[in-house]
C-alpha cells in the first residue's frame, strides 16, 4: 500500500438534497512501480459518480436523448455525462454475444459538414447498429465488416445496400456466402430524383412560354396517397392526366413498385426487362439514366425475391442520428459520433452488473 487518497462521488439525491459519498481510498503500489487507487464497490474506477447515479443517467438519456438537458436536470457537467455514455457503450459492446447473423445492412451517414461520411453496419433481423467506421471507401467498408468474426461473416446469407461500388466490392471480398440485395428505398429515391429533374426542366420550359401547371407541385409527385378518394388524390389525378412529360416519368416510377411484390426470380426478371424496355423507349433522359444504372445492378435487384430484406432499419435510424447530431450541434470527433450511435441504436446492455442485480 502507498498511503490513502480522499475521493468523492456524486450519488442519487436524497429527499431533494444533493448527496455525495466521501471516502479515503488506499493507494496500491505494485512491484512494477505503478501506483493506482484501489477500486471501490459503488463506482467505476476513475468515475466521479456512483454506479446507481450512472444507471439513472443512462435511463434519462434513453428517455431524453439530449446530453445538455440531462446534465442540467441532474446538475452534472457535460463531460461527466459524456463519460457515462462512453463507459456504457463500451460495457454493452463487451457483453454482446457472438450469435449468428443472417442478414446485414450497410449504409452511409454524414457526420460533419462537407463530404464527411461514416459507414454504418446494421443487423437487419434484430434492427440494431453493429458498428460504425469513418469513411465510405473500399477500405472503410472492409474495416466495418471486419468488426465481425470470420465465423459470423461466413454465416451471413445476404446484405442490403445501395449501389455504391466500394460497398459491393467489400461485400464480395468479406462475405463469401452472402448475396448482395440492393435496397428498394434507395431505388425509390433514384426514381423520385429522376421525376423531380423532369418536373424542374418542364416547369422551366412552360414558364418561359407563359403559365405552368407544375407550379408548387413538387411534393405531389413524390408522396404516396393510399386513399385514392381523398381531396389531394382527386386534385393530383387532374394534374397527372394532363399531357405532361412529368406525368409519363411519374407513371414509370410508380409502375416499378410492382417489382417488389414478385416472389419468383423468373417472374421478377420478366417484369424488370419489360419495364426497362418501356423506360428506355420513353425518351425521358433522367429516367433512362436511372434505368441504365438499374440494369447494371440487375442481379442485386433480383436477389430481393430470395431475401426480403431492406435497409429500413438503417433508414429508421436516420431520424435518431439526425437528432443526435442536432443535439450535439454537429461532431468534430468521430469517436463521439460512433459512441452516441451505438449507445442509442445498438440495443446494448448498458447498465453495470451490480445495478442490474438489484
Amino acid at each position: 500500500m502507498h498511503g490513502w487518497v480522499k475521493r468523492e462521488w456524486r450519488h442519487l439525491d436524497t429527499c431533494q438534497f444533493e448527496t455525495r459519498i466521501v471516502a479515503e481510498v488506499p493507494r496500491l503500489n505494485y512491484k512494477s512501480g505503478r501506483v493506482e487507487d484501489a477500486a471501490v464497490a459503488w463506482a467505476e474506477r476513475y468515475s466521479r459518480i456512483t454506479l446507481m447515479m450512472e444507471a439513472f443517467v443512462v435511463r434519462l438519456l434513453q428517455a431524453a436523448a439530449n446530453i445538455s438537458r440531462v446534465a442540467e436536470l441532474i446538475k452534472l457537467d457535460w463531460h461527466t455525462v459524456n463519460d457515462v455514455i462512453a463507459r456504457a457503450a463500451e460495457r454493452g459492446l463487451a457483453r454482446r454475444t457472438q450469435q449468428p447473423i443472417g442478414h446485414l445492412g450497410l449504409d452511409e451517414k454524414s457526420f460533419a459538414r462537407g463530404h464527411n461520411y461514416a459507414s454504418v453496419l446494421t443487423d437487419v433481423d434484430r434492427s440494431r447498429v453493429l458498428e460504425v467506421t469513418p469513411g465510405r471507401k473500399l477500405e472503410d467498408a472492409v474495416d466495418v465488416l471486419s468488426s465481425l468474426s470470420v465465423e459470423r461473416r461466413a454465416g451471413v446469407r445476404a446484405i442490403a445496400m445501395d449501389m455504391w461500388p466500394a460497398y459491393m466490392s467489400a461485400a464480395r471480398t468479406m462475405l463469401a456466402n452472402a448475396d448482395i440485395v440492393h435496397d428498394k428505398f434507395h431505388v425509390s429515391k433514384y426514381l423520385n430524383d429522376a421525376v423531380d429533374q423532369v418536373r424542374r426542366a418542364e416547369h422551366k420550359r412552360l414558364r418561359s412560354q407563359g403559365e405552368s401547371p407544375l407550379t408548387g407541385t413538387k411534393y405531389n409527385w413524390l408522396r404516396s396517397l393510399p386513399d385514392k378518394r381523398c381531396a389531394e388524390a382527386v386534385a393530383f389525378r387532374h394534374l397527372y392526366q394532363a399531357n405532361l412529360k412529368t406525368s409519363r416519368a411519374w407513371s414509370l416510377k410508380e409502375s416499378f413498385t410492382v417489382f417488389w411484390d414478385y416472389l419468383y426470380p423468373k417472374s421478377a426478371e420478366r417484369f424488370f426487362d419489360a419495364w426497362a424496355t418501356r423506360a428506355m423507349r420513353s425518351r425521358i433522359e433522367p429516367i433512362k439514366s436511372v434505368t441504365k444504372m438499374l440494369r447494371r445492378h440487375r442481379d442485386g435487384l433480383l436477389n430481393y425475391t430470395k431475401h426480403r430484406i431492406t435497409n429500413a432499419a438503417a433508414e429508421g435510424f436516420n431520424s435518431i442520428i439526425q437528432t443526435i447530431k442536432a443535439n450535439a450541434r454537429g461532431f468534430r470527433c468521430f469517436d463521439n459520433f460512433r459512441t452516441r450511435i451505438l449507445f442509442f441504436c445498438g440495443k446494448l446492455d448498458l447498465l453495470s452488473a451490480s445495478v442490474r442485480s438489484h
